[in-house]
């Protein structure tokens, strides 16, 4: 899904006339923000690594550094503004509050909510556009409760919604501010033919590709040999060729975490413990 699968112009003069409606309602009230001293980005401890112009994108990698020294990071932190898919909900892209679709027993689902219901607020936040969820979701804990509240044939209803551990992970590969934390697992081969996938038991579709040579450093570092048949990782089914795991392991792991790394040698299966770099 992109971004205009989400947004489109009658979405925004919707979310724009609920704005103007709603300051109608209190035009004197001001957004309830703390005051906060200005950030100078040049003077931050980890700036002194760039010896050229900070790029706008570079901020983010900077004060990321920073909590890193500082030992206050938080790995799920990367995954900021979570789409409302993440919680099972597929908004309307002209009327942004319109609940489309709901996946079966995510989070939204077992809170009540249905295709046709109005979202009012999510995590207390309400709800006109796309961009309206995702701030409440980017409020939201990392694990935990958040409330919602809608409308369905006019009548109000509201529900909790049970966020599980990583539920806010989501493709990231897009952000320049974050291609420093996104991995590159040094495999490389040719896909499996039909047959030769039917002779070790697996799928026409199935993930298998044969490790050519010459085999990479940090491949060699990680016990991966010549003539090994990449077959997944961390067990899971994965029906993909060579070129889209890869980037299947960019969009789903970050730097520094684990995998298990699954392949077959000489017929044999062998799981080999990786840390991504």
């Amino acid at each position: 899904m992109g971004p205009d699968t989400r947004n489109s112009l009658a979405g925004l003069h919707f979310a724009m006339a609920a704005a103007l409606a709603e300051h109608r309602k209190n035009p004197a009230a001001k957004p309830d923000r703390p005051a906060q001293k200005p950030l100078y980005i040049e003077n931050q401890p980890t700036a002194k690594n760039y010896s050229h112009c900070i790029h706008c994108h570079q901020v983010k990698e900077i004060l990321r550094h920073n909590e890193r020294n500082a030992g206050t990071w938080n790995r799920e932190s990367v995954y900021s503004y979570p789409l409302p898919e993440n919680v099972g909900i597929t908004l309307d892209r002209d009327r942004g509050n319109l609940v489309r679709t709901v996946k079966a027993d995510s989070p939204a689902d077992r809170a009540g909510l249905k295709a046709g219901d109005l979202l009012r607020t999510l995590n207390q936040n309400p709800v006109y556009s796309f961009a309206d969820a995702q701030y409440g979701l980017h409020k939201a804990p990392l694990t935990g409760k958040i409330s919602a509240a809608w409308q369905r044939d006019g009548k109000s209803l509201d529900g909790t919604l049970s966020l599980a551990t990583g539920w806010r992970r989501t493709n990231i590969t897009w952000r320049p501010s974050l291609l420093d934390m996104l991995p590159s697992l040094t495999v490389y081969g040719s896909d499996l033919t039909l047959n030769e996938k039917k002779a070790i038991g697996l799928a026409e579709k199935r993930l298998a590709f044969r490790q050519e040579a010459p085999v990479h450093s940090a491949a060699k570092a990680m016990g991966v040999l010549e003539n090994d048949v990449i077959v997944g990782v961390d067990n899971k089914v994965l029906d993909m060729s060579m070129k889209e795991f890869l980037g299947y392991v960019r969009q789903n792991y970050l730097v520094g975490e684990p995998l298990t790394l699954n392949l077959l040698r000489n017929g044999k299966r062998l799981d080999l413990q990786v840390k991504l770099k």
